[in-house]
């Protein structure tokens, strides 16, 4: 499985992002699928999940109510809208797949495959 992230950038404070993932593969609807950010000197930390078919969602309690994660398993991509950015979203963002059919995994540990991460940068 590969997984190729974009549509970071830079906003400012209360803009909004969209990025998308696109995964390599035919069997993209059979995976679990998740965010994960970065920031400088801090370790990976757990943004949002989907399950296979898209129908439930989990959310950190830091982006719940301004991030959106969304699957269209026909273009074997998923999605993260951002709202309401603020400074302390700044991070790499990482898309990544959990390819052995687990219930909204929220542990890094628990996805195998990785993008390369995309930048997200909101100025104050």
């Amino acid at each position: 499985v590969q997984l190729q992230a974009c549509g970071g950038g830079l906003v400012q404070a209360g803009g909004s992002l969209r990025l998308s993932c696109a995964a390599s593969g035919r069997t993209f609807s059979s995976y679990a699928m998740g965010w994960f950010r970065q920031a400088p000197g801090k370790e990976r930390e757990f943004v949002a999940t989907i399950s296979l078919s898209g129908a439930s969602t989990y959310y950190a309690d830091s982006v719940k109510g301004r991030f959106t994660i969304s699957r269209d398993n026909a273009k074997n991509t998923v999605y993260l809208q951002m709202n309401s950015l603020k400074p302390e979203d700044t991070a790499v963002y990482y898309c990544a797949a959990s390819v052995l059919g687990r219930t909204l995994p929220r542990s890094s540990g628990l996805y195998e495959y990785w993008g390369q991460g995309t930048q997200v940068t909101v100025s104050s």
